[in-house]
């Protein structure tokens, strides 16, 4: 058996707002968005990757999932990691555009990362070759 990512969570305190971000502020896109009960299974792919893995937007309303949550931000542990081109070009446009970094672009090992605040309760982690 060979297993393959398809989709992976980040647990969100807003689910429209979390869309919004990570569409209009980090450009990914919808791919999908059912209406599930009072939530949504809510999908972003990379534009690039329309059938790439699917990150779902996924509701912290189960207590372990906002307790997980709080810790991981409290301990500055990003939820997520993207690649970019750029890591500090990525930091000059999105610190324009408002988005705070609690880590601006530094070295780690054969990469350079930031890692900013997604506005809906995780950090996340922008990577790109050294």
């Amino acid at each position: 058996m060979k297993a393959r990512l398809h989709v992976m969570s980040v647990f969100v305190d807003d689910q429209q707002k979390a869309l919004d971000f990570y569409t209009q502020t980090l450009g990914f896109v919808a791919k999908h968005d059912v209406p599930v009960g009072e939530y949504r299974w809510l999908t972003v792919v990379a534009a690039d990757q329309p059938d790439g893995v699917e990150l779902l937007l996924e509701p912290d309303e189960n207590p372990a999932a906002k307790e997980y949550s709080r810790a991981l931000a409290e301990q500055g542990i990003p939820a997520a990691s993207f690649a970019v081109e750029d890591v500090d070009e990525a930091y000059r446009e999105l610190t324009g555009e408002g988005v705070v970094f609690v880590q601006p672009p530094g070295p780690a090992g054969p990469m350079r990362m930031a890692v900013l605040d997604d506005t809906c309760g995780n950090l996340v982690q922008l990577v790109s070759p050294a």
